[in-house]
Formats: C-alpha cells, sequence, structure tokens
C-alpha cells in the first residue's frame, strides 16, 4: 500500500500504546494524567515530523516538487541559451523608436528614457538626432517580460521634455520580451532532459535546444527533408498566445542561431520552422444544454484537447474531440457531426482550432 501520514489521532494512540508497553502499571489514557498530557505532547510533535517528512519526499523528485525545489532540480539538469542554468528568466523587449522635432539637428541624447501605456518603461541607448522626417535610436524596455513588447506604430511618451523634441515617440519595433518561464513548462523541461539524455545530435537533442530557448514552450524534430537532414518545429504558446502560439520570423531565427551553435556538423541540413496551420472546424448538433457558457466551455475543452495531442504530422482522431467535448463541465449530450478524423496533409502541417458550428438537427415530418 502507498504510504499515508497517519492521523494525529492514531500517532496519539501509537504514543499512549508506547508509554503502558515500556512502563509497567503506567496508563496513558487517562484523563488529565501527567502521562496522558506528555504522552499527547509527544505525538503532537511525532505527528508535525511525519508530515515534514512527507512533504520532504514529495521534493525529492521534480515530477512532484515545488516551486523553490523544482528550481534545484533545475539548476541541475538544465543549460538554457543564454548559459544560465535552470529555470528560463524574463528577458528585456529591445528594438528601435523613433523621434520627431521641429528643429532639424536637436539631438536626443542616449539614456533618454520613455514611457509607454502598458506601464514599462524604455531607454534608449544611443544618440539620435533629427533630420528631415524621422530620427531612429536603439532603445530597451527597463523592465523584463512580454508586457514591454509593442507593436510598430505603437506611441511612447518622454518621461521628461527634450529640448527641440516631440513629446510623442513612435514604436519601429519592440520585440524579445518573455516572461519567467512557469512551473509547468520548467518541470516538462526537467523529465524531458531526464527521460533523454544528450545522445550527441538525437532528435531529442534538438527537441532540448529549442526549449532552451527564452520563450519557446513545445518544440518537434523530424527528418522530414530526409535522411541527413533535421527540421525543428517549434510553439511559444505564451508570448504568442494571440497567435496560437505561433512563432514570428525573428523568434525563428534566435532558435535557428543556437541550434546552430549546439548541433554537431555531421548534420547535412538543420531547418528551424514554424508548424504549417491546419485549421480544424468542428460541428456539432443536438447540444444540450445549448448556451454561450456551455459553448464556451467545450472551446476550451478542444483546446486543451489540441494542447495535449496536437503536433506537426500528428492525426487528431475524432474520439478525441468527441471525448473533449463531452468532458466540458456542463455537457450533458451531444452529436458530433464532423465524425471524420483530421488527417494532416503534410508532416509539417499541426492542427489548430477554427471554428465551432453548431446546428439544430430537422425532426422528422418537420
Amino acid at each position: 500500500m502507498p504510504w499515508s501520514t497517519p492521523t494525529l489521532k492514531d500517532v496519539r494512540g501509537l504514543v499512549r500504546d508506547n508509554i503502558r508497553g515500556t512502563l509497567p502499571g503506567a496508563d496513558a489514557s487517562i484523563p488529565n494524567s501527567v502521562l496522558r498530557v506528555l504522552g499527547d505532547a509527544q505525538g503532537g510533535l511525532c505527528h508535525l515530523t511525519l508530515q515534514y517528512i512527507d512533504w520532504l519526499a514529495l521534493q525529492l523528485l521534480p515530477d512532484t516538487a515545488e516551486t523553490e525545489w523544482l528550481d534545484r532540480h533545475g539548476r541541475i539538469w538544465l543549460v538554457n541559451a543564454d548559459g544560465s542554468k535552470g529555470r528560463k528568466q524574463a528577458t528585456f523587449a529591445s528594438g528601435s523608436v523613433a523621434f520627431t522635432g521641429p528643429v532639424v539637428g536637436a539631438v536626443v541624447p542616449s539614456g533618454t528614457q520613455l514611457n509607454g501605456s502598458n506601464g514599462v518603461g524604455y531607454q534608449t541607448s544611443a544618440d539620435a538626432t533629427v533630420g528631415v522626417g524621422q530620427s531612429v535610436a536603439p532603445a530597451q524596455a527597463l523592465d523584463p517580460g512580454s508586457d514591454g513588447n509593442m507593436e510598430p506604430g505603437d506611441t511612447l511618451a518622454l518621461a521628461a521634455s527634450v529640448p527641440n523634441i516631440d513629446d510623442i515617440v513612435t514604436v519601429v519595433g519592440m520585440i524579445g520580451g518573455t516572461d519567467t518561464e512557469n512551473d509547468d513548462d520548467l518541470r516538462a523541461r526537467i523529465l524531458q532532459r531526464i527521460q533523454q539524455p544528450p545522445m550527441g545530435g538525437s532528435e531529442g537533442d534538438y527537441v532540448e535546444w529549442a526549449l532552451a530557448v527564452p520563450g519557446v514552450t513545445r518544440a518537434w524534430a523530424a527528418s522530414e527533408m530526409g535522411i541527413g537532414t533535421i527540421t525543428v518545429r517549434f510553439l511559444m504558446d505564451e508570448l504568442r498566445a494571440d497567435d496560437d502560439g505561433w512563432p514570428t520570423e525573428p523568434d525563428i531565427n534566435t532558435v535557428q542561431a543556437y541550434i546552430d551553435s549546439k548541433r554537431p556538423v555531421t548534420t547535412k541540413d538543420c531547418f528551424v520552422l514554424a508548424p504549417i496551420k491546419a485549421f480544424m472546424d468542428v460541428t456539432i448538433a443536438e447540444l444540450v444544454p445549448n448556451t454561450a457558457e456551455v459553448q464556451a466551455e467545450i472551446e476550451t475543452s478542444i483546446r486543451n484537447m489540441l494542447f495535449q495531442y496536437a503536433a506537426p504530422g500528428k492525426t487528431i482522431f475524432a474520439a478525441w474531440v468527441s471525448y473533449a467535448i463531452m468532458s466540458a463541465p456542463s455537457v450533458v449530450s451531444f452529436q458530433l457531426v464532423t465524425d471524420q478524423d483530421f488527417v494532416m496533409p503534410s508532416l509539417g502541417h499541426m492542427a489548430v482550432l477554427e471554428t465551432i458550428l453548431y446546428e439544430a438537427i430537422a425532426q422528422p415530418g418537420t
């Protein structure tokens, strides 16, 4: 039977029995007696010790370890793309901003600070001289995290006025900010490192190298282009959540550069790519109850199923979709109209949920 911590009542009973067995004539079960009080106090201390041992046992392996101990496992097993060990730390967004002003030749000094509507501060890292039109200067977020990323055309405001420079600054590009790796992603990387140790350039090694880059949460490797080649596809589920986790071109270049620095020279070609989206449309009929809340639960359940099972080239079976729908907490009954398996058209395609349609089946005679 699996070990479980005895209850406080059981431990106190064991202590009383031990007193009775080791001290002839003594009875620690008499209420309010000295032996009863001492025995119960000792039982309480023993119970606390057993609880601590029970908790400590969970920390000894990474699959059950809590945050502080999980970090220790991470520092032992993992090396990240930036050379750090363990949990991937948040990174700073960087890019460039464009200044304008009424006076040609006005200088924006290096170190000029800017404020964004996202609550993040930025600072330029080089002087910029206003010419005809815009003057571009490199800049970096002062706070790490994905909140520092901004789209081209977004605006920032000068923290302090600069002579002959407009107070509103335009973002040319601001990318690369990632959040600190969460416990689930760190745990998965540790377990993968233990279960798939380095093998001098196996497919598992390429997956590990991709996952070592900040922001990457899932990765796959396969010889899609033939013997001697390797194709790595990856997603960034938190950083690119607004696009189903699909990486951008700069993300792909970053992962490619790191893998190229690690992979064996004997590999003929290494391709780092985003998966190709294969959109899934699901049609459901006779949903009971058919409410907006239930439909939202179904969408969440299907997306969770895809997160668990979807991979480049992997078929999504209709049975998985049906089970995901039935797993939505409020669903009573339904009929899955699209009951065909979703087969990927190539090794690079990966299933992505697009739309869920709900319809009623016409009854006979209507």
